[in-house]
């Protein structure tokens, strides 16, 4: 898809905001971004003047598809509790692209979303990037795997210790983690041994998938809340040494400067919803700023659907309200997600190569009064919000089969 959008306040996250400037897209990926950029002849142009251009927003962490809104048990699939080790298990295959979700988060500008598996088991399985457009998880897909959602704490410990079975307490959970890393480091020595001397080797999905993670090919994405469950993921990391982000942070804050010195990187939130829980008695609106004034990267998640998705610009709003920084606010939703996430070749801001993922916004998206008024995904429009009716495009329709 060709497209220029042209005259507006350009804000592409990651340089200075261009007043008046052009976001040129060709085939679907930006061309040029500037304030005098040359629109080749026979290009639609749409007017921004008076508006908001930013690159559309990234969740980290979020349910929708697998989670669905207004389904009750039919739609709801996080969460295979039924083994506690799911690294087999993938988020894609469960995917629904009806979910309403998806065209809430396009009404708040929210483009791409990585989709993990929930917190009820240790490890929980692969988690997946896609566009919040499209007919099917396969065209919307942006990179799957992503990485490998864990989670310590009281969720997993809850779900097994009801089944009274292993793990019911928080050395079971960290034993089970241990115990799967252990096989998946003995498997790679079988496998590297089978195929240097050219013998059969029977593969399995669950060790094949934790070879990647102890190889640094896939991230960990650690469910923790308490500052004790966080050092506890530090403490598992340091001895199989992979990539770990924090995936909810609660009490991050209480550990700052460790995990500033470590470069762990945060995936912070929900921040909207209640202290539901006892992991959650440290839950704040300032602990992003906190993390961000003491050096930690931090990306602000919603948890769709504990905090509605839409809400996720909302969540950087109110946490600027408590301290964080406004450029930092715009970062954690955009640019930070997308590098955690190792999507930042396609999505998280306005640069020539990435993916044509635009919106414009009536005005400072961190104004809780602003709204998006077009979004526009790989170049094609597929939302707007016009004379008070908000429209998502149909993805089933093709101009040329006439559907």
């Amino acid at each position: 898809m060709n497209l220029a959008i042209t005259s507006g306040y350009v804000v592409p996250v990651d340089g200075d905001p261009i007043d008046g400037g052009t976001v040129l897209i060709q085939d679907g990926k930006i061309a040029a971004v500037g304030r005098d950029v040359a629109v080749p002849e026979g290009t639609p142009v749409v007017d921004a003047a008076g508006a908001w251009v930013l690159p559309g927003f990234v969740e980290a962490h979020g349910h929708l598809g697998v989670h669905e809104e207004a389904e009750g048990w039919a739609g709801q699939d996080t969460n295979e509790m039924t083994d506690p080790n799911g690294a087999r298990l993938r988020a894609l295959d469960a995917i629904n692209p009806a979910d309403l979700a998806f065209g809430d988060a396009l009404s708040g500008g929210v483009t791409t979303a990585v989709i993990k598996p929930g917190s009820g088991n240790p490890i929980g399985g692969q988690t997946v990037a896609i566009k919040c457009w499209g007919r099917s998880v396969d065209e919307m897909l942006v990179k799957q795997p992503v990485s490998v959602k864990s989670a310590l704490g009281e969720n997993p410990k809850r779900v097994y210790g009801d089944q009274k079975k292993l793990p019911s307490t928080r050395q079971g959970v960290a034993a089970v983690i241990r115990d799967a890393l252990m096989k998946a480091q003995d498997y790679r020595a079988r496998k590297a041994a089978a195929e240097q001397e050219g013998e059969p080797f029977d593969r399995d999905g669950t060790l094949e998938t934790l070879v990647r993670v102890l190889d640094r090919e896939l991230p960990w994405c650690q469910h923790t809340h308490r500052a004790d469950d966080i050092a506890t993921a530090l403490r598992l990391a340091d001895e199989f040494g992979y990539r770990l982000v924090i995936n909810h942070g609660t009490e991050g804050h209480l550990l700052a400067d460790v995990l500033a010195e470590r470069n762990v990187l945060v995936i912070i939130g929900p921040l909207l919803g209640s202290r539901s829980k006892v992991e959650l008695r440290q839950r704040s609106l300032r602990n992003p700023g906190i993390l961000d004034r003491a050096g930690v990267e931090v990306a602000i998640t919603t948890d769709h659907p504990v905090v509605p998705i839409h809400f996720l610009v909302h969540s950087a709003t109110f946490a600027v309200k408590e301290g964080l920084d406004p450029a930092a606010a715009l970062r954690s939703i955009t640019v930070n997600p997308a590098r955690i996430m190792g999507l930042d070749d396609r999505v998280g801001s306005l640069r020539p190569g990435l993916d044509g993922d635009v919106v414009i916004w009536s005005g400072d998206p961190l104004d809780i009064m602003s709204r998006a008024l077009k979004v526009f995904i790989s170049g094609r429009e597929v939302y707007s919000y016009t004379d008070g009716e908000p429209v998502v495009a149909d993805p089933y329709y093709r101009e040329s089969s006439g559907l």
